[in-house]
């Protein structure tokens, strides 16, 4: 696995028509093959817009993008087939059983067949959930909807995932589920780029992290790298709050 940026981001700017800032002002970001890497922030920080248009989800104004030595230009077919993304609303259908959410997303990925099948026995088995597979989506918990939202973004074996908020709002069991396999995705050679509110489970999970506030970076680095140069702080919770303040975010 090499140490090259897989993921450089260059004087990245989105505002979004009629607000008067940019949610995303000149970010510059490099991300390593096989990191796991966070990306942190308060509510409004610019995360989910910089996801966004990682994934081509939307244009930014100015600024590149390159992933995997291509400069992302709205139409990259081939970075799309090694991009994963599990985003942080629930992407499934609810009058669909799980089984055949795994198929339909499968086959936007050019799967079929039975090394569809075998791959989707594979996660359901890997997430708990194979007794599950022909209920229908709107009978499950949150933590089963979590968990199989992300086997969605994972069934076309993705070099790249992006997770938008994998574990929020589920139960601590399935929050373990999710987390372990990721990291034993990421040995397998899986970079990994994370946006999480959770500053503990980021502290454990990333390789590392880009704290950003207004869509600028303000600190970078590994975990243990944040917490030695924040001397004054103990932990990495501690460091987002010095850093981003106290008070309540919209």
């Amino acid at each position: 696995m090499s140490q090259e940026p897989i993921i450089k981001i260059s004087q990245l700017v989105k505002k979004y028509k009629g607000s008067s800032v940019n949610a995303v002002d000149s970010l510059d970001l490099t991300i390593n093959e096989g990191d796991i890497f966070g990306l942190l922030g308060p509510n409004g920080a610019g995360k989910t817009t910089t996801i966004s248009m990682l994934c081509s989800l939307m244009s930014p104004n100015s600024g590149s993008i390159i992933i995997n030595g291509i400069e992302l230009n709205g139409n990259n077919n081939e970075l799309k087939k090694i991009i994963g993304v599990v985003p942080q609303e629930i992407a499934l259908y609810e009058n669909l059983t799980a089984k055949e959410n795994l198929k339909f997303f499968g086959e936007m990925y050019g799967l079929s067949g039975k090394s569809l099948n075998d791959k989707i026995e594979f996660y359901l088995n890997k997430f708990s959930l194979k007794e599950k597979s022909d209920k229908l989506i709107n009978t499950f918990s949150g933590g089963m909807k979590r968990r199989l939202n992300l086997i969605a973004g994972l069934l076309h074996s993705p070099r790249i995932l992006f997770l938008d908020e994998p574990t929020v709002g589920i139960d601590v069991q399935s929050k373990n589920v999710i987390i372990e396999y990721l990291k034993e995705l990421n040995k397998e050679g899986t970079t990994i780029v994370y946006t999480s509110h959770l500053m503990e489970e980021a502290e454990n999970f990333c390789t590392n992290i880009s704290i950003i506030d207004f869509g600028k970076e303000i600190a970078k680095g590994t975990p243990k790298e944040l917490i030695k140069e924040n001397t004054d702080c103990n932990n990495l919770k501690e460091i987002f709050l010095k850093l981003t303040g106290r008070s309540v975010r919209e």
